[in-house]
Parts: structure tokens; C-alpha cells; sequence
């Protein structure tokens, strides 16, 4: 009884174990870092700025000062949101799309080709839980890297290439999650595991039991 249900139990799970020991060894020889494209920012020289200049006063829960381009400007959370201004305090205008591939050039070692503006969020898309407006700037690659953009902070918030979709694809196999890729709380990935576990007991009792009526 044991032999039949381990059997059968193991080739219900087989293709999910597959997936798990493929994903598991593509992650153990890729370092994040370089899956998330790090080795192509550029590092920044600090910069001083003179508070002097700064004109206006906020009430918000975080402040910052950044340096876009060439000019310092203010980024400050309030409780309607974020709110971004220069340092006499005039609300800031978004980048066009010369300035996101400005950017790419002074922050990477990538060279851009084109940009798109990105104001709607889409399952699955590369630049999922950034903030919106974004730029997609492609570029001159052989890896299809994407570099993404802040409208407004004008930081690079991702950038994206085939290393990164692989282990994006394989994560999501990994935690069963193929819509999100980012649930891993979801029934199918607590279904698997029992079941992984179930077939990894069954088998160690029909080890022994096939031992002992060996001896």
C-alpha cells in the first residue's frame, strides 16, 4: 500500500519538484546583483549643496534633496502623496524623453536608444511596485536591457534584462505564482509543499520497511 501511493504520489509532484530543483540551481549560480543589472549603474560623486538656496518650507514626513541632472530638487511625502519642486519651491515638471536617455547616459554605462513613457501599472510588467510616471529606456545590448526611469526623481528605478526575465519566470515557477509572481502565501505553493513533504515520509517508511523485510 505504501509502494502504490508513494508511486503515484511522487509522479503527481514530479513536474513541480522538477521546477523547484531547475529554479533552485539557476538562483545558486546567479548572483542577485548582477541579475538585477547593478554592475552597469555608475558610481555618483557626492555633491554639496548650500541650504541657502532652499526657498520654500514643507510639512511632510520625509524630505529629500536630489540631484537630478543639474539641478537639486526636493522630493517630500506628505499625506496627499508625493510632491516633487525645485528649491524656490515651484512645483517640478516630469522629464521628457530626452532627459530619461540624459539620464541613462550619466548613470549607467549603457547606451539608450529609445524612451517610453509608462503612466499605467500592468501585471506582470517589469517595472511592477515602482512609482508611476516612468521611462522604459531601451538600449544598445545584447541582452534586451530595459533601464527604468523616474519621471519626476529622475533616479533609475530598475533596469531589466534577459538574465532578469529567466530568473523572473523561474521565481514565479518557484513559488507557483505565474499571474503576480509575487504571492508567496498562495494555495497551489502550500498544496505542493504538503504534498512534497507527504512523498518525502512515504518514502523514507518504504526504505525501511523494504530494509527490515530484507533482514
Amino acid at each position: 500500500m505504501i509502494r502504490f501511493f508513494h508511486k503515484y504520489l511522487s509522479l503527481i509532484i514530479s513536474i513541480q519538484l522538477l521546477l523547484w530543483t531547475v529554479s533552485g540551481i539557476y538562483f545558486a549560480f546567479n548572483k542577485i546583483e548582477l541579475v538585477r543589472g547593478e554592475q552597469y549603474l555608475l558610481e555618483n560623486q557626492a555633491e554639496d549643496l548650500n541650504l541657502e538656496e532652499v526657498e520654500i518650507t514643507f510639512t511632510a514626513k520625509n524630505l529629500s534633496f536630489i540631484k537630478r541632472l543639474d539641478m537639486w530638487i526636493i522630493k517630500a511625502e506628505t499625506d496627499s502623496g508625493l510632491i516633487y519642486s525645485d528649491l524656490s519651491g515651484k512645483n517640478l515638471e516630469a522629464l521628457d524623453e530626452e532627459g530619461a536617455k540624459e539620464v541613462v547616459k550619466r548613470k549607467t554605462n549603457l547606451r539608450p536608444l529609445e524612451a517610453f513613457r509608462i503612466d499605467k501599472q500592468e501585471k506582470r510588467a517589469e517595472y511592477r511596485g515602482r512609482d508611476l510616471p516612468l521611462y522604459k529606456v531601451t538600449t544598445s545590448t545584447s541582452d534586451d536591457i530595459n533601464v527604468y526611469v523616474d519621471a519626476f526623481s529622475g533616479a533609475v528605478t530598475a533596469i531589466r534584462s534577459d538574465s532578469w526575465r529567466i530568473w523572473d519566470f523561474l521565481w514565479g515557477a518557484h513559488i507557483i505564482d505565474y499571474r503576480e509572481r509575487d504571492n508567496i502565501n498562495n494555495f497551489l505553493l502550500k498544496f505542493f509543499s504538503i504534498l512534497a513533504l507527504i512523498s518525502a515520509l512515504s518514502g523514507i517508511a518504504l526504505f525501511f520497511k523494504t530494509l527490515k523485510l530484507r533482514s
